[in-house]
């Protein structure tokens, strides 16, 4: 006999009901709810994400057909199409993204996601920042427009490498220029901000030099400067030049006055030089170039978000919805990287969701589930007691009416 709860029970089992019970009273999120609790919504829109329902219909018809299962989610039925629609449109999206940071605090306390791949000498905070565009069909997202026949919004991401998942992050409407989303993030003094050429501004470089933040950039092709050092170059490394530059024009002297770092990397799989601007001018040039190269770690934090949870298509409409619906996605990207982080089997993350999926509702435990995922579940000794009656068919009698 297996005692134990389905996988998908398990798995939110682990988000703190104490900090979600507070927030939803902090956010009045359940004010005129009549029966419908803020607990039961964001079931349903993590069974969205893990099942990749593709409606409204797919995710109430999904938990109606296992409607026996769901006491075990804390769930009493599957919650109507209509009742949550009105939900995702009008319950305040800020409560699941308190919700996503407090989930992340408590996961992070606990050190559960995991450490860096790549080690570093440095002590400094390690971050990534970039943005992902999600498009959108301007006659069903007129709220967002973007261009002349296509709508969109970008999720700007802060990325932490002590574990490769959010230090803050912050959804736009996809016009805005990127650099304008880099004022709204809040950096420690000291931290490293990895990020690529569209964060060029000179106004941005300055307010952070002056705050003890360190950043590693591309420079620009047409940026106007004058080479004021040139520093040693180490042997038998990719670095081609290492100079100390100071910016020709009036604006971008007035804008930043500061010395910055120049260093050029030659990139052998591509064959090309990739320039980056820097203003650390104590680190060695490869160490540079390495920060630089982890960047690539947001790239494939935005892959895995797309890939595996339902942010390139939407059940609702309203910003409200589509809020909800991105933030209840991180969520549930953070309880995959804590699955991938404790499982033994050494697959990857989309090969763990895809099988997940395809066992939500399964009686194992999650543990043995992670590890031994393909073998039968281990039967349960408390009813080691029991005889198994049998049933004679060769005594069977055939009864004609």
């Amino acid at each position: 006999m297996i005692r134990v709860a389905s996988l998908f029970s398990q798995l939110l089992k682990h988000i703190p009901r104490g900090n979600f019970n507070a927030l939803v009273n902090e956010h009045r999120a359940e004010r005129g709810a009549k029966g419908f609790s803020c607990w039961t919504q964001f079931v349903a829109m993590v069974f969205c994400h893990l099942a990749r329902a593709d409606s409204l219909r797919e995710i109430c018809n999904g938990l109606a057909c296992a409607q026996g299962k769901l006491n075990h989610l804390g769930v009493g039925r599957a919650p109507n199409k209509s009742t949550l629609s009105y939900a995702n449109a009008h319950r305040p999206a800020a409560f699941f993204e308190a919700l996503f940071w407090r989930t992340l605090e408590c996961f992070r306390g606990q050190s559960a996601l995991g450490a860096r791949k790549g080690k570093f000498r440095f002590k400094n905070k390690l971050l990534s920042l970039d943005s992902t565009t999600i498009s959108l069909c301007l006659t069903l997202f007129p709220w967002a427009d973007f261009r002349r026949a296509k709508g969109g919004v970008k999720v700007h991401v802060l990325l932490d490498h002590d574990d490769y998942l959010p230090a803050f992050a912050l959804i736009t409407e996809a016009r805005p220029h990127d650099r304008k989303a880099a004022a709204h993030f809040r950096l420690n003094p000291g931290s490293i901000v990895a990020m690529d050429k569209a964060y060029n501004d000179y106004g941005l470089f300055s307010s952070w030099t002056q705050q003890g933040v360190f950043f590693v950039t591309r420079l620009k092709d047409n940026a106007d400067y004058t080479v004021v050092r040139e520093r040693p170059v180490p042997q038998n490394r990719n670095i081609l030049s290492d100079q100390e530059i100071v910016w020709n024009g009036k604006q971008a002297r007035e804008k930043c006055p500061h010395t910055l770092r120049r260093v050029t990397v030659w990139d052998a799989p591509n064959e090309r030089e990739i320039v980056l601007l820097t203003n650390h001018l104590e680190f060695g040039a490869t160490t540079i170039a390495a920060i630089y190269k982890d960047r690539w770690q947001i790239e494939l934090f935005f892959k895995a978000l797309k890939q595996n949870l339902k942010v390139k298509s939407f059940v609702g409409t309203s910003e409200n919805a589509l809020r909800i619906q991105i933030w209840t996605a991180l969520l549930a990207l953070v309880l995959l990287k804590w699955l991938h982080h404790l499982s033994r089997v050494g697959w990857s993350l989309s090969n763990l969701v895809s099988l997940l999926r395809l066992n939500l509702f399964h009686y194992q435990d999650l543990t043995e589930w992670l590890h031994h995922p393909f073998g039968p579940p281990r039967q349960n000794t408390a009813g080691a007691g029991l005889v198994q009656l049998e049933l004679d068919h060769g005594q069977a009698t055939r009864h004609v009416y």
